[in-house]
């Protein structure tokens, strides 16, 4: 299972009183392929951009597709831009994805809504238990990247591998993305709140 397919399987694992919001989840997910492209050697981090190498078949739909969907031309895209326009709808391609391979099941007709319909693991012991016992042994790539959409916090222990630097470059990019989301988030309710209140007054 690649990086973000376990972060798919815990987030949407968690009990219903903890939703996790589809934008932060979806840009997360985005750097979690990051980072799987990353470590398969794909792509590398050069400053704030990543460069992409080889194209590498990873046997996975979605990593391949990212993989492909890096600008292959300098000036490249940064971690950031990067992150924004591949996480874009990425939440709900990972429940079609997981649910086609039977590791998720949802309510049908809803969509993708973690707030309202629920998703969950399928009763898949093995694929659950891969990723939750990630979870659990606080693997700091992963525990980092709950943390930013606001399950658990920040780990510890920083991830020791050859290209650390990258990997910790991907996940500030993450980190920052989830932040400037939620500032928009709530100027757009400060603003609808203002709307609200001149039709009322």
């Amino acid at each position: 299972m690649t990086t973000a397919r376990d972060l798919a399987l815990v987030a949407l694992g968690l009990p219903s009183d903890r939703p996790v919001a589809k934008g932060d989840l979806s840009l997360a997910l985005a750097g979690a392929e990051a980072i799987d492209l990353l470590k398969s050697g794909a792509v590398s981090v050069e400053g704030d951009r990543l460069v992409p190498g080889p194209r590498v078949a990873t046997g996975d739909r979605l990593l391949d597709q990212a993989d492909a969907s890096l600008t292959r031309r300098k000036p490249y895209d940064t971690v950031d831009a990067w992150l924004w326009r591949r996480g874009s709808g990425l939440a709900a391609a990972y429940v079609d994805d997981l649910e086609r391979a039977g590791l998720v099941t949802h309510p049908r007709g809803h969509g993708f809504r973690p707030r309202s319909a629920r998703t969950a693991p399928a009763d898949v012991p093995q694929a659950r238990r891969s990723a939750e016992e990630r979870r659990v042994s606080g693997e700091p790539v992963l525990a980092a990247l709950l943390a930013a959409v606001g399950i658990g916090e920040e780990p510890s222990e920083a991830c020791e591998s050859p290209i650390a630097d990258a990997v910790t470059t991907a996940l500030a990019a993450v980190g920052d993305a989830v932040t400037q989301l939620e500032a928009v988030r709530l100027r757009r309710d400060v603003e609808n709140a203002a709307f609200d209140n001149v039709w009322r007054g």
